[in-house]
């Protein structure tokens, strides 16, 4: 049987493995000034925004990790869901980068990110079905707010790409920034359980 542990090293290794590809896309420039440093800023800009989203979901997991107690086949299967997402983020990253934002590579980037959310989605749903609606993820989440808004986001910063490829980075970052700021509902509600 796996457990929750297994899991959870397998994903942390996935995901370091994604961030260590995404740092070897940023090429070192030939010559010693700040201005060859230039043609690399829209490279390291999305670079980036993606290792803040890696880091963003590695956070989330870690935190809905906590309230699993057991794991399904189909637990797993939707964590690899999540992961194959993700594995995809240092390919759309360094292609917007490299070819400085271009309306074909903002607009996948914002497919691959829709496509994780989705993942993150199913995975979450997953667990409480697993686990029972009054499990300690069906009552940190609550209503989910972020999780329901952050889709609608992405659709917006895919479509706007064909228009205006800074609205939809506009998008892209601002949901990153909303996830950005601490998400205590985990936290609260486990430490509420642990009480009882």
């Amino acid at each position: 049987m796996m457990t929750k542990g297994r899991l959870e090293a397998f994903t942390d290794g996935v995901l370091a493995i994604i961030i260590t590809i995404m740092v070897l896309e940023l090429k070192v420039p030939h010559g010693g000034s700040f201005e060859d440093l230039k043609p690399l800023l829209p490279v390291f800009g999305s670079y980036i925004l993606s290792f803040i989203y890696i880091a963003i979901y590695w956070n989330n997991h870690h935190h809905m990790m906590q309230t699993v107690k057991h794991v399904t086949g189909s637990i797993l299967w939707a964590n690899m869901h999540l992961l194959f997402w993700l594995s995809l983020i240092p390919f759309v990253s360094g292609w917007m980068g490299e070819n400085h934002f271009t309306t074909a590579g903002v607009f996948l980037y914002g497919i691959v990110l829709l496509g994780a959310a989705i993942a993150y989605f199913v995975l979450q749903n997953l667990i409480i079905k697993s686990h029972g609606k009054d499990s300690i993820l069906s009552k940190a989440l609550g209503k989910d707010l972020k999780g329901k808004a952050s889709p609608v986001l992405y659709i917006i910063g895919i479509f706007s790409a064909f228009f205006n490829v800074w609205i939809s980075g506009f998008m892209f970052v601002f949901v990153a920034i909303m996830w950005l700021v601490p998400d205590k509902r985990i936290e609260v509600t486990l430490k509420k359980d642990s009480n009882l």
